[in-house]
């Protein structure tokens, strides 16, 4: 393929210059109910994510956070309003997404190394680059020593290491989360976020993630989009202005603590969010 053609191609997956990788537009979203009634989960939202940007996306339980990672993943459709991916509509395929769920979902019989080749199989990817490849990964995660080991002799943490891993397999330029820290205990899940920023710095892909934790959330992000009501829509995009990299100590500095209370005061809850 010529080098005009490998840029076409480039240009389709990823979006032109200036294109966002994640434009939505008047998103409405509606489930059926019994008997013909429906309920309104989403209504009018508008969002844009930057390439390399790292927002997460915070509200209490059913304002539509989740719905609205689903239909971003193309798992639902909209009712009404549009979702691009790089300036795709959602239903096609989307080969550069990645995808970690609250529960790491790994093959059981399958090793750590060979749950993160699963991607790769997919695409046609084996042999030793496949495998190059999922080693290297296993070590951006910190799990170097871990490849020959099944799931139940990992902890959760390790498990949902691996679960990044393998989401980062097929080189996406966009990675939604879904809460991938929230059955973890306190301690684990500090030190993942820690190592969830390094590995964002490291591969610059777009980050959109759900979280319950305020103070998770502006730790790992360049933004935070606020959600609320019912039905549910976005009432602020916060700017977090922190430098990064960030360390723990970041947590106590005096524009954490201002971005906390804005966003506890905007959601009517304190820390974590119920």
């Amino acid at each position: 393929m010529s080098a005009a053609g490998d840029q076409s191609t480039r240009d389709r997956r990823t979006g032109g210059p200036g294109e966002p990788v994640i434009a939505i537009e008047g998103v409405r979203k509606e489930f059926a109910g019994r008997r013909g009634a429906s309920s309104l989960v989403l209504d009018d939202v508008d969002l844009r994510v930057e390439r390399s940007e790292f927002i997460s996306i915070v509200g209490k339980s059913g304002c539509g956070k989740t719905t609205l990672l689903r239909m971003i993943a193309g798992l639902i459709e909209p009712s009404a309003g549009t979702v691009r991916i790089a300036g795709n509509p959602v239903r096609e395929e989307q080969r550069s997404m990645g995808m970690v769920f609250q529960k790491p979902v790994l093959v059981p019989w399958r090793s750590a190394l060979e749950n993160v080749l699963l991607p790769l199989e997919f695409r046609g990817e084996v042999g030793k680059p496949a495998r190059a490849t999922a080693q290297d990964l296993l070590e951006l995660v910190g799990l170097q020593g871990a490849a020959a080991k099944l799931p139940h002799e990992l902890s959760g943490g390790m498990q949902q290491r691996v679960a990044i891993a393998r989401a980062l397999a097929s080189r996406p330029t966009l990675l939604l989360m879904d809460e991938p820290f929230g059955a973890l205990d306190a301690m684990t899940r500090d030190t993942l976020n820690v190592e969830l920023q390094r590995i964002w710095l490291e591969t610059r892909c777009s980050v959109v993630f759900i979280t319950h934790s305020i103070t998770e959330a502006i730790f790992l992000s360049d933004r935070v989009v606020v959600m609320g009501g019912t039905p549910g829509s976005i009432i602020a995009d916060i700017e977090i202005d922190l430098a990064r990299p960030r360390s723990r100590e970041s947590r106590y500095q005096e524009a954490f603590g201002r971005h906390e209370a804005q966003i506890s005061e905007l959601i009517g809850v304190s820390g974590a969010i119920a």
